[in-house]
């Protein structure tokens, strides 16, 4: 049984990676359980693993440097990052099928809250089609960065609610400079926690079981 938390309030960046490293010792351990845990952060960006000094525009937020993979990612109020702390060497330990199924959570979530997100080859996260014809364009709605340490994941994805969106102008987002942002508010669509929080729970349980 996986469990359900929801952080209050905006938790700092490093209070946040401390806890998931500890929970996921205790799940190798076999001394506690798998675990989702929903929360927002202060305005801050991430640099992953594969960071590139070049895409930080503008460091106005904190930067943090974090064990996960990928590029630059902003984290901020609106946003709700969804922390899973997940026992692959019970979920068939294949990192590209895990990951796969973070981004068909996602999909779900989104198709639940009536949009259509997808994935892009050669681009991590999901992404809404915007416009028509010339007009078209692609931004991106929410990311993923996973990190596994003896086949128990943690960090997660990051679904943008209602996020200052500008904030988002200090660095190049995963390292894509030609596509934007955008967030279920942007695009007109139920923008509060509590609904996205629903959404992302029935979502999981139909992807993760």
């Amino acid at each position: 049984m996986v469990e359900w938390r929801v952080e209050p309030g905006l938790l700092k960046y490093e209070a946040a990676v401390a806890a998931m490293e500890k929970r996921a010792e205790e799940i190798y351990e076999g001394k506690a359980g798998e675990l989702i845990w929903l929360v927002e952060h202060p305005p801050l960006y991430t640099a992953g693993t594969s960071a590139k000094p070049d895409d930080l525009l503008d460091n106005r937020f904190p930067i943090h440097e974090t064990g996960r993979g990928g590029q630059y990612t902003y984290h901020g109020p609106g946003q709700r990052v969804a922390y899973a702390m997940l026992d692959l060497r019970e979920r068939g330990r294949d990192v590209r099928a895990y990951v796969q199924s973070l981004e068909e959570w996602l999909i779900e979530t989104l198709a639940i809250l009536g949009v259509t997100g997808e994935r892009r080859e050669g681009r991590v996260g999901i992404w809404v089609q915007r416009g028509t014809g010339v007009l078209t364009r692609e931004d991106k709605i929410a990311a993923i960065g996973v990190r596994l340490k003896r086949w128990v994941s943690f960090h997660g994805i990051a679904l943008n609610v209602a996020p200052d969106l500008s904030h988002f102008a200090g660095i190049v987002p995963c390292g894509i400079r030609e596509h934007g942002v955008t967030s279920l508010a942007d695009l007109g669509k139920p923008a509060d926690m509590a609904t996205a929080d629903a959404a992302l729970k029935s979502a999981f349980l139909r992807v993760f079981g």
